[in-house]
């Protein structure tokens, strides 16, 4: 079992787009349950606005987007804009699969707080979030 601290997080885990395969979303969000933060494991094919709907409804403290279809810098760019238009520019937004190395700066640019790439260590992912997600003030 992977330890968290104590703090009280509440993180979406989403596919958006056409990619379907989402075994390595759900390894993601078990760990992080196991770990004891809240998880909102939203499930396939969604698009931008679903995500940003979701994050709203269940007062979400960070997105983390699963990505393999390579439709990332567009998928992030319309969520940024979404966040941003709902004035919740604020929640940290990560991301995770098949991201070629020469786009990772282009998604940080867009604000993308940071990639895990396949095989990331599923305590590393943890450990990021716990190190760098905050509750947000509800």
């Amino acid at each position: 079992m992977i330890n968290s601290k104590t703090k009280s997080l509440k993180i979406l885990i989403g596919k958006a787009g056409l990619d379907g395969h989402d075994r390595g979303a759900k390894i993601v969000a078990r760990a992080l349950e196991e770990s004891g933060i809240e998880v909102i494991y939203t499930g396939v094919h969604l698009t931008p606005e679903m995500i940003v709907e979701t994050t709203i409804e269940e007062k979400i403290d960070a997105i983390g987007i699963s990505i393999l279809s390579g439709a990332h810098i567009h998928i992030f760019d319309e969520i940024f804009k979404l966040l941003k238009k709902n004035g919740l520019e604020d929640i940290p937004v990560f991301g995770g699969g098949v991201v070629p190395q020469d786009d990772i700066d282009k998604l940080k640019s867009l604000g993308v707080k940071t990639i895990f790439l396949p095989g990331t260590p599923l305590d590393e992912i943890v450990d990021w979030i716990n190190e760098n997600i905050e509750p947000r003030a509800t």
